[in-house]
């Protein structure tokens, strides 16, 4: 069954492939807690090709430093789910890529994983692109499904709201 949330998605997915064919730029991810949904979401529409270049799934550490040589001092030292990572993951991936725009998505989407400091909800999205990188922390609620749901829709938007303000 499709929900409304699975309709908010497909339809931010479509504005940002739209967005991206206007300007003749391509895209990259990162993903670590949506594990390939944000990929997933692009590639619905036909001609996708044309805006996006492909992703990464780097849910292990190990994946993080090993694809998007995330330095393992930086992950000790902030975690997977913080904003240095984030921003170090889609800056990566932009240039592995050679892409316009890198967007990164890493989080806690439990149930379990969470702490008092960061606990199951917590996403840090990133976007790299032209005028350098930017990251915002989400505090996300429900079941594991939406979460994740709720952090590929976010990351839309982000990226959206990126493409709107860079000439």
């Amino acid at each position: 069954m499709t929900t409304d949330a699975d309709l908010r998605v497909a339809e931010a997915a479509r504005r940002v492939a739209a967005a991206l064919r206007r300007r003749g730029e391509t895209m990259a991810v990162a993903e670590s807690c949506t594990g390939g949904w944000l990929g997933r979401e692009l590639t619905s529409e036909e001609g996708a090709s044309e805006v996006f270049w492909g992703g990464v799934i780097a849910y292990d550490d190990a994946a993080k430093r090993r694809l998007l040589d995330v330095p393992a001092d930086l992950l000790a030292a902030h975690g997977a789910v913080s904003e240095e990572v984030a921003h170090r993951l889609a800056e990566q991936v932009r240039s592995l890529a050679g892409a316009a725009w890198g967007v990164a998505v890493t989080g806690i989407a439990g149930p379990g994983g969470g702490s008092t400091e960061k606990p199951v909800g917590t996403v840090w999205i990133a976007v790299a692109g032209p005028g350098g990188s930017t990251a915002l922390r989400r505090q996300l609620t429900g079941d594991r499904s939406a979460i994740r749901r709720a952090a590929v829709e976010a990351a839309l938007r982000d990226l959206l709201g990126r493409l709107d303000r860079s000439p």
